[in-house]
């Protein structure tokens, strides 16, 4: 069991840079798949991005690619998201979430989840 721990939100004006961070507790960090989601006001949660338990894979939402990276440190319990060039449709609310699952593309396997982080981009 992992408890995700989000950090690194706040206001950015459009065509800057945060990265978000997020710590998770527990001694099986490595062994699952970590993801970052968001949830704009009126609009449903959506995958940004993920990432295997390895590291060796990754995945992101088409409207995010080139723009954010994400990255894991198993020795640290840590995953973290550079979000760069933000656009003001990127506001949102942000979610780490772990899951022991090699299917890293689907909400529905991911059974931990952070209290999320707000990102705000000021146009």
């Amino acid at each position: 069991q992992v408890q995700p721990i989000e950090s690194g939100g706040g206001l950015v004006q459009a065509g800057g840079s945060l990265r978000l961070s997020c710590a998770a507790s527990g001694r099986t960090f490595s062994s699952y798949a970590m993801g970052w989601f968001r949830q704009a006001p009126g609009k449903e949660r959506e995958l940004v991005a993920a990432i295997s338990w390895s590291g060796s894979y990754t995945y992101y939402a088409d409207s995010v690619k080139a723009r954010f990276t994400i990255s894991r440190d198993n020795a640290k319990n840590t995953v973290s998201l550079q979000m760069n060039s933000l656009k003001p449709e990127d506001t949102a609310v942000y979610y780490c979430a772990a899951g022991a699952t090699l299917n890293i593309r689907k909400e529905y396997e991911y059974d931990y989840w952070g209290q999320g982080t707000q990102v705000t981009v000021s146009s």
